[in-house]
Parts: structure tokens; sequence; C-alpha cells
């Protein structure tokens, strides 16, 4: 397979996280509890992550994830591996819609920078050669936004938010290099941050700065990262409200980030969460360039296991027509299954199921 069919639109495509198989709940468990090794602990990972792969490919996707597998959380596990960065239990977990979350968080120690034995890019390197040429190899990290979420910033060692961007852009300048020199081609940037400031009530902010400069901010971190990007290499944003066991965390459309980041920002995709009321209607994606990023319609959930109603996604992709042509659409899940260790509320044969729906539905609406 070449580099080339990176960009060619996959139809059906999913944000990335899978359920894991209680073999993996087990194995941490026994690492945690010193009756495994690391090593061991890796290898059934490696494992397990050999067949969701196979599964991916046999319900017809054709862009694939390594299930997220070795995380703990999305976003945690990537950034505590920064020089400068580390994670920590606080006192509390971070409030979603009817529940707590489990604690835990990462904080600055030091200046920022890529670590270069980054343990995410060796695991790419692996799952790279799980995939082989039967399909495409996808990575997600965090973006570097994730970065500026209150209380992150060390403002000791970091007084100069200035300064702070900086070290993050170049930090993630220097990952993104690591990721396509190990053959990553399509990198998937996950924010919950820049969606977050559609919230009534922006859910973190300590900056100082109001909602118009926090997303002018964000626009400028991710397009300074993206600067020098090659270019066969596809780069997405999916933005996130929140995903933590079929629980949300805030509200609002995209109204307030469209006129700027669906405008500007130089990804090549959006995967946008519309699985539901609370994200609001399709009228943002006026602001997507006619001819520029593909938008990926989350228009199923992850939350639960039922099949959408076939006529209704169809209905629902042709009034998005309204704002960008049919030829820069996609489907997909509006986030993934299991964005930390513990999962949605859905068993692996729904999520299976699920996924070979939206690759049967993208044959029928676009052929």
């Amino acid at each position: 397979m070449t580099n080339t069919l990176v960009h060619t639109p996959f139809r059906a495509d999913h944000v990335g996280s899978l359920l894991r198989p209680e073999r993996i709940h087990t194995a941490r468990k026994e690492f945690q509890e010193g009756k495994i090794t690391a090593q061991v602990l890796h290898d059934i990972e490696t494992e397990e992550i050999r067949k969701i792969v196979d599964k991916q490919i046999e319900v017809g996707l054709q862009a694939v994830t390594d299930g997220e597998f070795r995380r703990r959380f999305w976003h945690t596990d990537f950034l505590e591996h920064l020089n400068g960065v580390e994670g920590y239990v606080p006192d509390h977990g971070f409030q979603f819609k009817g529940e707590e979350t489990e604690r835990y968080d990462i904080r600055v120690t030091g200046k920022i920078s890529f670590n270069p034995n980054h343990p995410h890019v060796k695991d790419f390197t692996l799952f790279k050669e799980i995939v082989g040429d039967r399909a495409v190899a996808k990575q997600t990290i965090p973006s570097p936004n994730q970065l500026f979420n209150a209380g992150i910033r060390n403002l000791e060692i970091y007084p100069n938010l200035q300064d702070y961007t900086n070290d993050v852009i170049q930090t993630y300048c220097d990952a993104i290099k690591a990721f396509y020199d190990a053959g990553c081609r399509y990198l998937q940037l996950d924010d919950v941050y820049i969606a977050g400031l559609n919230a009534p009530e922006i859910p973190f902010n300590d900056s100082g700065l109001d909602r118009e400069e926090l997303i002018d901010l964000a626009l400028h971190v991710v397009n300074s990262i993206l600067e020098d990007k090659p270019e066969d290499l596809l780069v997405t944003t999916h933005l996130c409200r929140g995903n933590y066991r079929s629980k949300w965390a805030f509200e609002g459309s995209y109204a307030k980030i469209a006129p700027t980041l669906f405008a500007k920002e130089k990804v090549n995709r959006f995967f946008l969460e519309y699985d539901d009321d609370r994200s609001g209607d399709f009228e943002p994606l006026q602001h997507i360039p006619n001819g520029g990023p593909q938008v990926v319609l989350g228009l199923f959930t992850s939350k639960h296991g039922e099949l959408e109603d076939k006529e209704n996604i169809k209905a629902r992709v042709e009034e998005a027509t309204k704002y960008v042509p049919i030829e820069q659409l996609c489907i997909s899940p509006q986030c993934g299954f299991a964005s930390t260790h513990h999962g949605n509320i859905l068993t692996e044969e729904q999520q299976w199921d699920k996924l070979r729906y939206i690759v049967e539905l993208s044959r029928e609406i676009w052929g």
C-alpha cells in the first residue's frame, strides 16, 4: 500500500480507542500486584493488539488503530512521558455528567521537550509491523492544547505564557517528526480543550485570557506544529466533549470556535461529535473551506451499543451537505469506545457490530 492512499477519504473511520478485553484488565491488575513483569504485560497487550487489528480489517475499516490498549487514559500516558511532565494523583477527578472520573492528571515539573525515547514511538513501530500493508496504521495522541488546561503549567518554571507556548510547540514539532520517521502517515490530535472553548462556561482556564484570545492561541499552537508537516502525512483533529464510562463532560455547539478554527486550522480532517442534541446543529460547518479539510461526522454514539436508524443517518448526512459538499464528508462514531481503561458501557460484540454497520452504511451512501 502506498502512502498516497492515506489521503484517500476513508468514508467509514473511527476515532481510535477500543474496549480492552478482559485479558488486558487482568494482566494490568496482576502487573500492579507484582505478579507479572512489565515485559509479560507488554507481550499480552501485543497479542491482543494483533487480534483487534485483524478484527478492524475484517469489519472493513481501511485505517486501523492499536485500540490504545497500552494506555490507561487517552492523554496522560503520552503526556507524562514528555520531558518536564509527570503524572500524579490529584485530590479530585474531573466532574462528568453524573460521575467523577478516576483521579489522575499531569503537571509540568521542568522545561518541556520531546523525549526521543518516548515509548509510544517504539510501540507505533511494532504496531505498524503488525498492520503491514493490509491497512493504514493510525496513531492517536493528545493535542498540544491539552497542556493548556488549568493547573498544568508551572508558573515558577514558566511565568511567561509565550515561553511556555513556544516550548510546547517545539515539543510537538519534534514528536511529529519522530512518529513520521517511524513510518506514521496518519496522525490524530485528540482535543477536548478546543471543544471546551465552545462550552457556555469554559471548563478550564487559568491563563487570564478571554474566550477569543484562547481560541486564537489554540489555533496558533496547532498551526505552528503543522508548519513543516510533510506532504504525505495526514493530520486530523478530533474535537471531543468528554468520554468516560459512557458519560460526557460538557455541551455546546461548535459555533464559537468555527469562524476561527474550522476556517483556519491547517489539518486534513476534523472528527466532530454529532451523536446527540448537546452537539448542536450543522450550521458551524459553513466555515469549513470548500475543497478544504474533510469532515468526519460522528453521527454514531460510542456510549451505548444500540445501532442508529439507517434512514436517520442518511438524512443527517444529507442535511450536512447544505454546508459541506458530500465529497468532503465521512462518518464515524463520535468518540472512541474506551477513552480510558474503564471503557464505555457496551459489549465488545456491540462495538464491532457498530463499526461494521458504519462501514456498510458508508458504502450505501458513497458507493
